[in-house]
């Protein structure tokens, strides 16, 4: 759905990076290689951001680093739009429906670093957490936000990837 708002890829792929988690950044080449993106290409989409108040840059020794602005007054907005695109509200809502206690549901692997690879692995903290559920929901999810989803339920405190939701209660 996003694809049709913002027509160029390496934009959408450069917003994806940044933006899912603001911890995220990189430099030309770096997310060149990455992306599998000509320099040139990704050199006119970072200076598009970075204009347009999106992107923050910082020169680190002989490079720029570039990163969200977290300042910017669409930051949130658009950190939002980015997780909405790759399915991520969908599966808050469906794991919180029937799953059992959740205390947190954290990414790893590659969209923990922004990288759009197809594949999202969850994981899932918790207390008697529904496997069964789980694992029937799962090919719902993959049809909803047409990526393949891999589920781990944890019993004990997530210590690493991206946290997308958290119970303040736990």
């Amino acid at each position: 759905m996003l694809e049709t708002l913002i027509t160029s890829k390496t934009r959408l792929r450069l917003l994806v990076k940044l933006f899912i988690n603001a911890a995220n950044n990189g430099y030309l080449r770096g997310l060149a290689d990455e992306l599998n993106e000509s320099t040139n290409a990704i050199r006119k989409e970072l200076n598009n951001l970075t204009e347009a108040g999106y992107l923050e840059k910082e020169a680190v020794r002989n490079t720029i680093l570039y990163k969200a602005n977290t300042r910017h007054p669409l930051f949130s907005t658009l950190q939002k739009i980015v997780r909405q695109h790759l399915g991520l509200d969908a599966i808050i809502e469906m794991i919180l429906s029937r799953m059992g206690t959740v205390y947190q549901i954290a990414l790893v692997g590659d969209y923990a670093n922004g990288i759009d690879s197809g594949f999202i692995q969850v994981q899932v903290y918790g207390a008697d957490l529904n496997a069964a559920y789980i694992a029937q929901l799962q090919p719902k999810i993959e049809a909803q936000i047409k990526r393949k989803v891999f589920f781990e339920l944890r019993d004990e405190p997530l210590k690493e990837g991206l946290i997308i939701y958290e119970n303040q209660e736990s």
